[in-house]
């Protein structure tokens, strides 16, 4: 079955372009033309990525980012006009897995919609069930891909939950940004400044949880924090 994604723009030309790249590779393409109807359709039908626009009528993107990221784990790719650090920055925290300036070239898009699905899919499952992930109150379970604190679900997203794991599966090492990259990001070249709003996005969500799970050494990078 083909993978379908969402292309939420208000630009019809535009999604026109999109869907035609997207659709000759293969993929399902379904559009929404502003951000509620990005909504309603999510609610519907809930895609395998999101191609979603910061500047649209009724709902803007990061509106948009925000209700989704309260239920759905699947990745997101933004696009703007704008090509501000501000934008770039509100994006990624907010949840976002990329974020393509305008204009852009549909083979770009095409490959970066391609990346963060390579990198966001669930490992397959080997023939026996991978042990849960366990530090403290800290568990990771690998065969259903979620995180808990102390019995208590902590939704991540799953770039978040693959850099949590990595920094799991080696809790007493302190990780560098660009480790993190190779090993979180399988090869796929990404910021400093991604990397470390997906660090405050996992903390943020255990810190509502109650715990702590990542501590930052200064000067070189990031290790588990959980005892």
């Amino acid at each position: 079955m083909p993978q379908t994604i969402l292309v939420a723009d208000d630009d019809p030309s535009l999604r026109e372009v999109v869907r035609y790249t997207l659709a000759q590779a293969g993929f399902e393409v379904v559009e929404a033309r502003d951000g509620k109807e990005a909504l309603a359709k999510i609610r519907a039908r809930p895609p395998a990525l999101l191609v979603l626009d910061i500047m649209m009528p009724e709902l803007d993107g990061l509106e948009v980012c925000r209700a989704v990221r309260k239920d759905h784990p699947f990745p997101i790719v933004f696009l703007s006009s704008r090509d501000d650090e501000l934008d770039r920055v509100l994006a990624l925290e907010l949840g976002g897995d990329d974020f393509v300036p305008k204009p852009f070239s549909p083979r770009e898009l095409l490959a970066r919609v391609k990346a963060v699905l390579r990198r966001t899919a669930p490992a397959p499952l080997p023939p026996v069930a991978p042990a849960p992930l366990e530090r403290g109150l800290l568990r990771v379970d690998l065969e259903t891909w979620r995180a808990f604190w102390n019995s208590r679900e902590v939704v991540l997203t799953a770039t978040e939950l693959e850099l949590l794991a990595v920094l799991l599966k080696s809790p007493e090492r302190v990780f560098t940004r660009e480790q993190l990259m190779d090993q979180a990001y399988e090869g796929v070249v990404v910021s400093d400044r991604t990397i470390d709003s997906h660090v405050r996005r996992i903390r943020q969500k255990f810190a509502d949880a109650g715990g702590a799970v990542i501590e930052t050494v200064h000067g070189v990078g990031y290790r588990l924090g959980v005892g």
